[in-house]
């Protein structure tokens, strides 16, 4: 790989967790938060509604670079990057979650999950635009969607009320992160556990490969 400029991942959340899972697997991305707006997209299908969210976020996320001549910097002369969009939700009972827009709906959010089995849905969207005699020409984008369920402890009102007034769930998709205090109240899960956290380690180096690009690529933006 001598002489090669090494390949680059463009994060288009601005997640913590992700940013986490991808530098703890040897990746350190560029955070360029998409600013979507979620509201725009009404959607009853779990699957569908957290593929075409991730969709929206990557393209966005691609426009903005443009915009700010930061574009060819990252994929210019050769599309040497890629840009993530990612959305998480969680469905119990058949109702769609996400992140709680306070306190009190936590709680109540709480009460609900405990003892119950839920199911984490991660929209994943990957781009690998490049460009054609100066004109943006992105490649198809690859869309997946992981589903983890979720076993969820049978917690007391004392536990969820301790927990929520930490501030942790306010921040997370299913009102929980299971890498942090709200692992405590997760019995098990069955599927992906980094799909839970923010996006399936698993499953980006499948959809990269269908670029044609290697996991491991993205490793020699850290080494010296």
């Amino acid at each position: 790989m001598s002489g090669e400029s090494p390949w680059q991942m463009v994060l288009a959340s601005a997640s913590p967790a992700r940013r986490r899972l991808l530098q703890n697997a040897g990746i350190e991305p560029i955070v360029c938060p998409s600013d979507f707006d979620e509201s725009q997209v009404q959607l009853t299908d779990p699957a569908e509604l957290v593929q075409v969210l991730a969709s929206h976020k990557a393209e966005r996320v691609m426009q903005l670079l443009w915009e700010q001549e930061r574009f060819s910097w990252l994929f210019c002369p050769a599309p040497r990057g890629v840009i993530l969009g990612c959305d998480s939700v969680l469905v119990v009972g058949g109702e769609i979650h996400g992140k709680p827009a306070h306190a009190a709906e936590a709680i109540d959010r709480w009460q609900q999950m405990r003892g119950q089995v839920g199911e984490l849905y991660t929209g994943h969207a990957l781009w690998h635009p490049h460009t054609e005699n100066g004109i943006l020409t992105p490649l198809p984008p690859t869309v997946r969607c992981q589903v983890t369920k979720v076993y969820f402890a049978s917690v007391t009102d004392a536990e969820i009320a301790a927990y929520v007034a930490t501030g942790e769930p306010l921040n997370c998709a299913g009102c929980f992160a299971l890498e942090g205090r709200g692992g405590f109240f997760v019995e098990k899960l069955d599927g992906c556990h980094s799909n839970v956290i923010g996006l399936s380690l698993p499953l980006l180096r499948q959809m990269v490969r269908e670029h044609g690009i290697e996991v491991t690529d993205f490793w020699l933006a850290n080494t010296v």
